[in-house]
């Protein structure tokens, strides 16, 4: 028997400390059958956003060690136009600690600078700019 899995892409956002855009990452979040099905009925439709979060594995491979692979963590609809927001299981890895107490904005750039170099691994994600509904 072939499993089925159900994905969708998300943001996780990271809080830039001193400044109000975040620094954000686009990845995927399995969900079960059941949400992923409800996701599609409510993507037009205004007030989407007070729909509870749904659970899920965070499934993308950010650059970060230990892997971001199979992290908990709850997607939150957002208004129409915006992709949802990716929000980590408040544990003690890397990418949750970051969310939850922001990085600097010299940390974005090394970041950055790593990606545009090719000295991350390939992940499947991307970096975009916070203020876009990606």
């Amino acid at each position: 028997m072939i499993d089925t899995h159900y994905f969708v892409l998300g943001r996780v956002e990271i809080p830039v400390i001193g400044y109000v855009q975040p620094f954000a990452w686009l990845a995927w979040v399995s969900l079960s059958e059941k949400n992923f099905n409800r996701a599609p009925e409510l993507w037009h439709m205004p007030g989407r956003e007070k729909e509870p979060p749904y659970f899920g594995w965070l499934s993308s491979a950010l650059p970060y060690d230990p892997s971001t692979l199979n992290l908990k963590v709850n997607l939150h609809t957002r208004s129409v136009g915006e992709r949802p927001l990716i929000e980590l299981e408040p544990t003690e890895h890397p990418l949750a600690v970051e969310q939850r107490e922001g990085i600097s904005l010299a940390k974005v750039q090394q970041i950055t600078e790593r990606l545009i170099h090719g000295k991350f691994p390939s992940s499947g994600s991307q970096v975009t700019p916070a203020n876009r509904g990606g």
